[in-house]
């Protein structure tokens, strides 16, 4: 007797960067729940990285509050993966959407949501103490 396999409906999937922290996420039709490397929304991290999270959970309202998304996050500091998940979750409820009034809302409203931030950190410079350094000289 064969086993009936679950047919299971593919996610959007969206990724960014921030610093040194990436985010990869998927999106699902569920209740509005956000987890964050395994954790709800409510219990992630402090109330700051809370709110910058959830910022564009609020400016997409009505979308928002019929998906789940399961983001993972790693690498970076504690702002920076909040920089990078707010910006995963931007870009996961556009694509779900495919709303163009959303994506000016979005822009309006700050557009690291949506596009990413390409600067990093410049590497050390071989037998030197920083990224920049250069030997002391005197001119005289």
């Amino acid at each position: 007797m064969a086993r009936k396999q679950k047919i299971r409906e593919p996610g959007i999937h969206a990724s960014s960067k921030r610093k040194m922290a990436i985010a990869r996420g998927t999106l699902k039709k569920g209740k509005g729940n956000v987890w964050i490397n395994s954790i709800l929304l409510n219990a992630y991290g402090s109330e700051l990285a809370r709110e910058r999270v959830r910022e564009p959970l609020t400016l997409s309202k009505p979308h928002s509050e019929e998906v789940d998304i399961k983001i993972n996050v790693k690498g970076g500091g504690w702002n920076s993966q909040a920089e990078a998940v707010r910006s995963v979750i931007a870009k996961t409820i556009l694509k779900h959407s495919k709303n163009e009034d959303l994506r000016k809302k979005f822009v309006a409203y700050d557009r690291q949501l949506l596009v990413a931030d390409t600067r990093r950190t410049e590497p050390q410079k071989p037998y030197r103490s920083g990224a920049r350094s250069k030997r002391q000289t005197s001119k005289r």
